[in-house]
Parts: C-alpha cells; structure tokens; sequence
C-alpha cells in the first residue's frame, strides 16, 4: 500500500535510537531535514493538504499526546484509542524516533528537550508553500477543519481577527468550524463575510425558518477533476458550549442531509467527494460507513493523529492532529471519475528544522507586537512536566483545579476536559501565555456554587455518557471533566448512569454524603450571566503565590471496563 511504504520511508530517513538525556537539539537538527521531512513519492496529479484544530497558536509550542484515549463498544481497541507503544507498535514506527515523540506521550520531556517545539503558523505555511510549489497550485487543495480562531490571548483579545489575517495568507479553499461559534452569532457572520473563500456548514440551520445558514458544499476544480468539498461543522456545539452565544442556529449530525449533499455532488460532476469535518473521529468513522460516495472524509475535533488513512469501506479517513503539529497531504490518482489510488503523509513541523515563511512570520510578529508583555509575564516555574491532553485529569488540569480549590475556597473544583492547551517542560519558567493557551475563552468566569454529592454523581454520569457511550452519534466530543479535591471510580463499560461510584473527599478521606451540599468551584459555565472572575486571573494568581509548581501524577480516578 503507498501510504505504509511512504511513511517507512520517512520514518526510516528519521529515526534513531532512544536518546539519551544529554543529547542537544543541534542533533535532532541535524537528523532532520526540511527535505526529508516534505518528501513523498507523488501519486496521481491531485493532492489535498489539510491543517485542522490549531486552537489559534500562532507560534511553536510543545504537545504532548495522550497516554489514555480509550476507545468503547465497537471501537474498543481501534485506532485513534491506541496511545504510548502500542501505537508505535501497530504503525512500526522506532521509538525515540522524531515520529514517536511526535505522535506519542512516551518520553516526551527527554525527546521535546531533543526534537524542539512543533508547529507554528510561520512553519505550517512553508509546508504548504513547498508543495503547492512542487505539485503546482492548479494541482493542490488546501483545508482547513476548524477550530482555528479561538484559545489563544491574542485571538480572544482581537475577536479572532489575528486567525482570520493569518489564515488570509495561507489562503485555504474552505474551512468549517466549532469554537468559532463561541465568537458569537454577529461576530462570526462579520468575520466570515472578509474570509475570500468559503466557510462550510451543511449542518447548521437557522430555528426560525428552518434554513441553512451557511453553504454546505463548494466545488472545485483541481488538477482536472472535479472536487465536491461538503462541510460539517460540530454538531453539539449548543450542547458542549453556551446556547445564548448562538441562539438562531440549529446543529445536528444530519445524516440524511449529508448523504443527500454527497448525491448532489455526483449529479453535478464531482469526480471526488471530500467530507470536511468537525463531528469528531468515532462519528466520521460511523458516519463514513453508512453515507455511500464519500472518498475522504477530513476529520478533526477528537485532535488525533494517524500516520495512515483508516479505510472505512471506499473511504479514507485522515486524522490530522492538532496546535499545528501537522499538516496532512493526501495525493490521490483519480480517473474515470473514481479515485484509482492514493498516497498519505502526516508532515510532522518540527520548528527548528522547518524554516519560517517570512511573510507569514512578520505578519505573526506584528499580531503579537501589543501583547509581548502580557504573554512574556513570567509567573513562576514548574519542576515536572504539566500537560491536559487524554481521557482524565492531567497535570496541567491538576493545577488549574488547585488554583480554584485555593483562590476560590472550594471543598470540589471541576474544570472542562478541553484538549486544547500547549504543554509545559520540567523545569521551565511559567508565563501567562502558558496559562491563556490553557484558558482564553469568552466565558471564562470562575463560578463558586453548592452542588450535593448526589448531584455532583449526576454530572459526572453525564459527562461520562458523553465521552463513553458506545454508540459514537451520542458522544458529544470533549474529555471527561476534570476534578479536583475528590477522588472517584468509573467503569466505562457500564450502562448510562452507572458508570461513577466511590466518590470520596481527599480533605477527609470519606465518602462523599448524597444529600450534603459542597462547596464548588468551576469555570466555562453554559449559562448566561455566570459571574466570577476569568480563570486565568484565577490561575495566575496562584502560580504567582506559591512560586515554584511540583506536579505528580495522581490516581484520583481509578478506570475499569476498559
């Protein structure tokens, strides 16, 4: 198959032993080149590049990957849910490779120290530059899966109109969204009226007359063939996030409307048809078996990244990571309106190895000019690494949680299982922009409320359903939440309701009482009117007063079923 002949090759031209703590960055320069990094047999005349969840972070950051992503029901053991060697494993990719710290969680402090940040929009734009270069413009598509204007300070700070300039450069042929819509309804129609290329969205409707909002597909013309891209935007958002933000629009999965798209797409000549998507990995993978006609389907959302398509039936699913850490290039030999082959490559962009497009780098410095010293705030230091990417709480949300247990005087913190948020190495300094890249939102309040302990179950149920229900169309995306002051069990092959138990106080090490009321603290409240103050206030305030953090892994949850 071209696509695993190709990434050996890369992997191949990449790896290298495990290194060993001392070894410098100037060695993982020199094992790494741009070149290596970019090469790719070429197959056919056509090639899709697809760039997706870059959580606006313009700049290089680190990212570590989740140790635990598990998978239910019929996915139960599939790919994306294989982390650490396992992964490694089924890809056989070297570990200690740039491809293993890139896609795993496995030595991540030691192999970032060796291997440098990843991403950067400055980065990313190289990437694409070379290979519209190589294959021609006329033969390259490029798009983008959203989640792209918002959870940096400077998106929340210029309403995404840094995204939306920068994107302008890198010039995508259509994008779709989901924390887009956190900008709000008008803010959102202001912003995607200047894009200059289309912004997809099959699956939202306006409540009152029961319209589409936005285009559902475009059709483009590369290389010869005919491209139908149909767009989906997350179809929970109202649900994941405030409903107030975007009160006259209706999402959905819509399956029937976009089998009907799709048909649509071939009575009018589409050769190809690409499923630009926001649903999340587990629904693309159902939906993609059940609507006939889709050749691709770009995923995005759940953050995965695979260095191979998934064949569902005729369809290639492609995952294509996130924060910039990847640009995805898919080359496909179409013919007699079919595709006849195809070739894949996840480019990692490794930052000190790929050089900065200066366009793009100058309009990034000029974004950042006015808010360089808010970002460069240093708060204090962390002694072990701290990260929030998998299943359950990580160190970065530990510490989130103990800044609202302190600050807020709170017996119970809970904070969002959001994926998005750059990684931070032992022993380095902690700034505000670490914190925002964590945090920036526009309803960031920090609430303080009682809740009983019966009632904290039933959130935690909920959560949980969310993330494990083994019918994927029910999963509404995110992680479960985090936590903070209690500790619990929760077996996700249980039934809708019976997943948590063991709730207990870390304070008095007993359990928690049903009809008792505790005292909560959280942040990223749906409701309209939360008050509190901005969680990164929250955070920063305490980094600030103890000074140095000292992370440990914690084993508050305890996970069976899986």
């Amino acid at each position: 198959m071209p696509t695993r002949r190709d990434f050996l090759q890369i992997a191949a031209a990449t790896a290298a032993l495990l290194p060993a703590a001392h070894w410098s960055r100037a060695f993982a320069q020199q094992s790494l080149t741009q070149d290596g990094l970019l090469a790719m047999e070429p197959v056919g005349r056509l090639s899709i590049l697809h760039v997706t969840d870059i959580h606006a972070q313009l700049v290089p950051i680190h990212f570590r990957e989740p140790s635990v992503n598990l998978g239910v029901g019929e996915v139960k053991g599939l790919v994306p849910h294989v982390t650490g060697r396992a992964l490694l494993d089924t890809y056989d990719i070297a570990p200690g490779s740039a491809m293993a710290h890139a896609l795993t969680h496995e030595d991540f402090a030691t192999l970032a120290r060796a291997y440098g940040r990843m991403g950067g929009l400055d980065r990313v734009a190289t990437v694409v530059n070379a290979i519209r270069a190589e294959r021609g413009e006329a033969n390259t598509l490029l798009l983008d899966g959203g989640d792209t204007w918002q959870n940096s300070w400077t998106s929340l700070q210029t309403r995404g109109e840094d995204m939306v300039e920068c994107m302008a450069l890198l010039a995508p042929d259509a994008m779709v969204g989901h924390w887009e819509f956190t900008l709000g309804e008008e803010r959102v129609n202001e912003l995607v009226s200047r894009l200059g290329f289309p912004f997809l969205a099959g699956n939202i409707r306006d409540t009152d007359w029961d319209e589409p909002v936005f285009d559902a597909m475009t059709m483009v013309e590369r290389a010869g063939v005919q491209v139908a891209v149909i767009g989906q935007a997350f179809p929970y958002t109202p649900i994941a996030n405030p409903r107030w933000m975007m009160p006259s629009w209706s999402f959905g999965i819509r399956e029937e409307e976009v089998a009907a798209n799709v048909e649509a797409a071939r009575a009018q000549g589409a050769d190809v048809v690409v499923l630009l998507s926001h649903n999340g990995f587990d629904v693309d993978r159902k939906l993609a078996s059940r609507v006939p006609g889709i050749d691709v389907v770009l995923t995005a959302h759940t953050h995965d990244a695979l260095p191979e398509p998934v064949v569902v039936g005729k369809t290639l699913v492609i995952a294509s990571g996130s924060h910039g850490k990847f640009v995805s290039r898919l080359d496909l030999d179409v013919s007699g309106g079919e595709v006849r082959d195809f070739g894949y490559r996840l480019i990692p962009v490794f930052s000190d190895v790929i050089a900065p497009d200066p366009t793009m780098a100058a309009k990034i410095a000029e974004i950042r000019a006015p808010h360089e010293a808010t970002l460069a705030e240093v708060l204090g230091r962390t002694e072990g690494l701290l990260y929030r990417r998998g299943n359950f709480n990580g160190t970065l949300d530990d510490v989130i949680c103990e800044a609202m247990l302190e600050q807020r005087d709170a017996e119970i913190a809970l904070s969002p299982g959001f994926r998005w948020g750059a990684s931070i190495l032992p022993g380095a300094e902690i700034t505000m922009e670490d914190v925002t890249n964590a945090t920036a939102m526009t309803y960031p309040a920090t609430y303080r409320t009682t809740m009983t302990g019966a009632r904290l179950k039933e959130v935690l149920e909920d959560v949980a359903d969310n993330l494990f229900n083994p019918d994927p169309y029910y999963q509404q995306g995110g992680d479960m939440v985090r936590v903070g002051g209690v500790s619990y069990a929760i077996d996700v092959s249980a039934p809708m309701g019976s997943r948590i138990s063991a709730l207990t106080s870390l304070r008095t090490g007993e359990p928690l009482e049903a009809e008792r009321e505790y005292t909560i603290a959280g942040w990223a409240s749906v409701n309209e009117g939360t008050e509190g103050p901005p969680i990164w206030d929250v955070v920063a305030a305490h980094i600030r007063a103890r000074g140095t953090i000292a992370p440990q892994e914690t084993e508050t949850v305890r996970v069976t079923g899986a």
